[in-house]
């Protein structure tokens, strides 16, 4: 497509719209959004050697005994463009470093015990500065002498190695606790070279939580939300019964689910060569794990509400160990079956078909216009302009039927909310195994002192005021969400957007015109396309406003009670957090952002197919073009792609 547009003289409007085009298709291409797989598990569970035995590169990600580093995220995708194997390693900002180290030392002093979010930041200190930070200001320790390792002032460094082994010593610094400057690090993306099944697919190892650092914590929620697949990885041995897994669920399932963009959760047992094949045959055990985790999933019925599907589940049984030994795959070792799962991935992805699609309807309306007619052209914009018209009517009255049909749920949302968060904060706020209060007021102090938040691994006490509150109003509303923006973009609103068509029937009645209509069916294609994209990336937005609004609304209540101290703190913050939630219209306020939200991506939906299509017809129909050049050669070409590759 290059050398065509190289071809076409910039005199004219057609001219100047076919180049503009052009240049979208080959920055689309360029600019290739890959599908995401976010891979889940705990420390030790085999998510590592998983990846290594999916991509078959058996050094790739460490494993083993080194103790995970949970905070950073990997990200491993294929290096096209290179035979080397590389590693970009991502920093936080030292302004977003500055902060964490200020607000760390400023909220504790030396007497007082630290909880587990302040000992996680203190054994990042620790790692980074030795015991120098316990005496010295954020001021101090933000000196350049700390940073000279890392390039801190850099937000990005290469790390380039001829095998996957090298590159792997090079990198685990940045990503364990073993090295000194993991806590700096906020994202690490291995690029490994030729791989054909990451080509289009970007496999992400997750931690199971976010983090106290902002930016890291932005960065988790936005991976987990744009995920296409979810992969849950545990020991075969442990499957149904370890807790983490499905814990990772529940709490992740609405930044995936209706806050994102999920389609499959896929639970993978791991380890089956660990499995005493004398007590019982590999197969049966295989088979009955999955059963278990199938019967444990069915119980989740949050997770259910944010896909409402029946297909949605799948289990697998691996052995990454026996695989990456090269030897034939017993039947319960299901790696080869993701492998072929990621192969089907790559072979769907939209943005190469787009590519080629578009190219083709470009080439035609190129040689349409060389060949152009007098024939009906003002018969066929009238009959594609009226036929908009209907098709934009069609669409416009599904998407104010979902309107209204949200609108009822979140009303009734509204007044259920207003009586069920009273006893979802009585619960919160009066635990039940803390019934004398006896410590609880340090808790709260620090939930409040965090926007709402506290998490204690030793205490198994965590506290997420906001999502909680929140969670009051969405679990109205989940189903109904799900019904109308569903994540595998074939019902709902998408429907209505994939069922619009102004091309159809009109190819035999205006043969003059075929190639430029041609034109229109793909450019009508790329447009739902570019819809749907933006309802999916809207509809995150709409869902996840709901705990936006209430953040802000609770910002200044958690100030006030930050402030109680003396006797009686624990009961004055209880009393202002509950006040405020009752007398602040909480869910009113959030259910008015949300129907903004929903009408503004109804408009601007609306707004990009009737103004791209309209632009498409004038440029095809009503425009003459001068000098336009004969690209038969490469349309011929272009027909013949799909026989060549086969």
């Amino acid at each position: 497509m290059t050398a065509v547009h190289h071809k076409i003289p910039k005199e004219d409007k057609l001219s100047t719209f076919l180049k503009d085009k052009i240049d979208e298709k080959i920055k689309d291409l360029e600019n290739d959004k890959k599908e995401l797989v976010g891979v889940f598990g705990k420390t030790g569970a085999g998510k590592s050697s998983l990846i290594n035995a999916v991509t078959e590169e058996r050094n790739l990600l460490p494993s083993g005994s080194i103790c995970a580093c949970t905070s950073v995220m990997i990200k491993v995708e294929a290096n096209m463009q290179s035979e080397k194997y590389e590693a970009d390693i991502e920093f936080i900002t030292k302004e977003e470093w500055h902060d964490e180290v200020h607000t760390f030392l400023g909220q504790k002093t030396a007497q007082e015990e630290y909880d587990d979010n302040d000992r996680a930041i203190a054994e990042k200190l620790s790692a980074l500065y030795g015991d120098e930070w316990r005496n010295k200001s954020s001021e101090e320790l933000m000196d350049d002498k700390y940073f000279e390792e890392i390039e801190f002032l850099c937000s990005k460094k290469t790390l380039t190695c001829g095998s996957a082994k090298e590159l792997s010593e090079k990198y685990v610094r940045y990503t364990r606790n073993g090295g000194k400057n993991w806590p700096l690090v906020k994202c690490v993306t291995v690029r490994v070279p030729k791989n054909r099944l990451l080509q289009h697919v970007t496999l992400v190892d997750l931690p199971g939580t976010g983090d106290r650092n902002k930016s890291r914590d932005e960065m988790w929620k936005e991976v987990i939300g744009s995920c296409s697949i979810v992969w849950i990885v545990t020991d075969i041995n442990r499957a149904a019964s370890e807790k983490e897994p499905w814990e990772i669920l529940e709490r992740t399932c609405s930044l995936m689910g209706n806050g994102g963009q999920c389609q499959q959760i896929h639970f993978i047992c791991t380890k089956t060569d660990l499995i005493d094949k004398d007590e019982k045959p590999a197969a049966d055990v295989c088979a009955e794990s999955k059963e278990e985790v199938s019967k444990q999933f069915r119980k989740l019925t949050k997770v259910e509400r944010h896909f409402g599907r029946d297909d949605y589940f799948e289990v697998f049984t691996v052995s990454s160990k026996e695989f990456l030994k090269k030897n034939r795959p017993e039947q319960e070792n299901e790696i080869p079956k993701l492998q072929k799962f990621l192969q089907n991935l790559n072979d769907c992805h939209s943005e190469t078909k787009n590519y080629v699609s578009g190219a083709l309807g470009i080439l035609s309306l190129i040689q349409g216009a060389r060949s152009r007619e007098p024939g009906k052209k003002a018969d066929v914009c009238n009959e594609l302009e009226e036929k908009m018209r209907r098709e934009l009517e069609k669409v416009n009255r599904t998407m104010d039927e979902a309107h209204k049909a949200l609108e009822k749920c979140l009303s009734e949302g509204v007044e259920e909310s207003k009586t069920t968060s009273e006893s979802v904060l009585r619960s919160i706020l009066y635990p039940s195994n803390l019934a004398d209060g006896r410590g609880f007021h340090r808790i709260l102090k620090c939930a409040v002192e965090r926007n709402g938040s506290y998490k204690s691994e030793k205490t198994n006490i965590e506290i997420d005021l906001n999502k909680d509150i929140a969670s009051c109003l969405t679990d109205c509303i989940d189903d109904g969400f799900n019904k109308t923006f569903p994540n595998d973009g074939k019902r709902g609103v998408y429907r209505a957007i994939n069922a619009f068509s102004l091309v159809t029937e009109l190819n035999q009645k205006y043969k003059d015109v075929e190639l430029q209509l041609t034109f229109l069916k793909t450019e009508e294609e790329t447009i739902k396309t570019e819809t749907n994209k933006g309802v999916q990336r809207e509809k995150k937005k709409v869902y996840n406003s709901v705990k936006t609004t209430i953040d802000e609304i609770m910002k200044e209540c958690y100030e006030r009670a930050a402030e109680c101290s003396g006797p009686g703190t624990l009961q004055d913050m209880r009393d202002i957090i509950e006040a405020h939630v009752r007398d602040s219209n909480v869910f009113e306020r959030a259910k008015d952002v949300m129907l903004r939200k929903l009408r503004a991506l109804k408009v601007n939906s609306l707004k990009t197919l009737e103004e791209k299509m309209q632009r498409s017809i004038e440029m095809s129909i009503k425009t003459d073009g001068d000098s336009i050049p004969d690209v038969t050669h490469e349309l011929v070409r272009l027909l013949l792609l799909p026989t060549e590759q086969n």
